[in-house]
């Protein structure tokens, strides 16, 4: 249940991020922010409904995603989160950040492609 609802706030976050970009943020930084802002939100929103699926997944029984989960949160944290926090000024430093952040999201594609092979063997 508490992945549910990880995913379910996620994704709420993911929505008001989104609409922060299309309607605050124009304003305050270059088009070329305001296109990185877009590009963790689009990461953020789909791994959010990524999330949703697997939680409801493991919550059926039919497998234990808790792994390709955690990944793509941590993921989703550390790539739209280091975007999110360099468009508004933060620093520079949290640029490398952002590569983690993808190879994260990458892992959890791998441990639902892992999952799928166990559920088939």
């Amino acid at each position: 249940m508490r992945w549910l609802v990880t995913a379910a706030l996620s994704g709420a976050t993911a929505v008001a991020l989104g609409a922060f970009g299309a309607h605050g943020l124009k304003s305050r930084v270059p088009p070329e922010s305001v296109e990185s802002w877009n590009t963790a939100v689009e990461y953020h929103l789909l791994h959010s409904v990524v999330l949703l699926a697997l939680a409801l997944y493991t919550a059926r029984g039919a497998g234990d995603a808790r792994w390709a989960m955690r990944l793509l949160a941590g993921g989703i944290a550390l790539f739209s989160g280091s975007i999110y926090v360099l468009v508004l000024g933060g620093p520079r430093v949290l640029g490398p950040i952002t590569p983690i952040g993808g190879a994260f999201l990458i892992s959890g594609w791998i441990a639902v492609i892992a999952l799928a092979r166990q559920k088939r063997d």
